[in-house]
């Protein structure tokens, strides 16, 4: 990691108030960076920002609702108007699904690619100009190792997350010439809330820690690696445990993939 890149450094980072982006927060504060926290939840954020201000002297909330296309714009630029323009932007809010696409209504599939996806298009559109005319900066988008493949009672958050890979490939390719470095983290099995908070077919909380969420590694050894990878500029990064394996079994071994896929229990 080059030494000291994000100290100084105006860094946003969204769906910061709980999970990897919590980590991911704390982490980069201890780096010494500035900065600036959003997600909706206002109560949690300023938890996770008090966190942040035993390390850093600059931090910063924003907080505003992804499912809200006008909310977003309306904040990317708040932003660029308040703070300027990001060195490091992660777009890391998000919500997952539990249900099967034959009881899932177009409503939760089209809330969940907004939450998901195109909130994280919005606000890359918005910010990328300023990037562009500074002539650096990163952009990192969180994924999942359902971005690599399609699993059951995860539909539109599979989509979503594979929707992530097709912009944020493109956009590092178009990017190269403006020195803005673009990385995508697919993570697996993280401790984390978000099957806690993952819509069912009603809409309603799932409400339950999944049991390969419990197994699954600390957000705080995620975020380490995340930011690594962002710091070494690295296209993607896989972040996880043997669940990781799924990924590479899928790519050189499709057939066995789907047998595998078949026998696991889709909670």
């Amino acid at each position: 990691m080059a030494k000291n890149l994000f100290k100084d450094k105006l860094c946003w980072i969204s769906g910061a108030s709980s999970g990897i982006g919590e980590a991911l927060a704390i982490e980069l504060s201890k780096q010494g960076a500035k900065l600036v926290l959003s997600s909706s939840r206002p109560e949690k954020l300023e938890r996770v920002a008090n966190e942040c201000l035993n390390h850093t002297d600059y931090c910063k909330m924003l907080a505003f609702d992804l499912s809200q296309p006008a909310e977003v714009e309306k904040s990317a630029k708040e932003f660029l108007h308040l703070y300027g323009t990001p060195f490091l932007l992660i777009h890391n809010g998000g919500i997952s699904q539990r249900s099967m696409i034959s009881e899932t209504s177009m409503e939760l599939h089209r809330k969940i690619m907004e939450i998901d996806f195109f909130s994280y298009v919005a606000i890359t559109k918005i910010v990328l100009p300023k990037m562009i005319e500074a002539k650096e900066g990163y952009i990192a988008a969180t994924s999942s190792i359902s971005g690599k493949f399609g699993f059951p009672m995860r539909s539109a958050y599979a989509s979503a997350k594979h929707a992530i890979q097709g912009f944020f490939e493109t956009l590092r390719i178009e990017m190269s010439e403006h020195n803005i470095s673009v990385t995508v983290a697919y993570p697996g099995r993280v401790r984390t809330n978000i099957s806690f908070n993952a819509l069912k077919a009603d809409g309603t909380p799932h409400g339950v820690l999944d049991p390969g969420q419990a197994g699954g590694i600390s957000s705080e050894k995620c975020a380490k690696k995340y930011i690594k990878a962002i710091s070494k500029k690295r296209a993607e990064v896989l972040i996880g445990g043997k669940e990781l394996l799924m990924v590479h079994i899928k790519r050189f071994f499709p057939c066995l993939f789907f047998r595998i896929v078949k026998k696991i229990k889709p909670t």
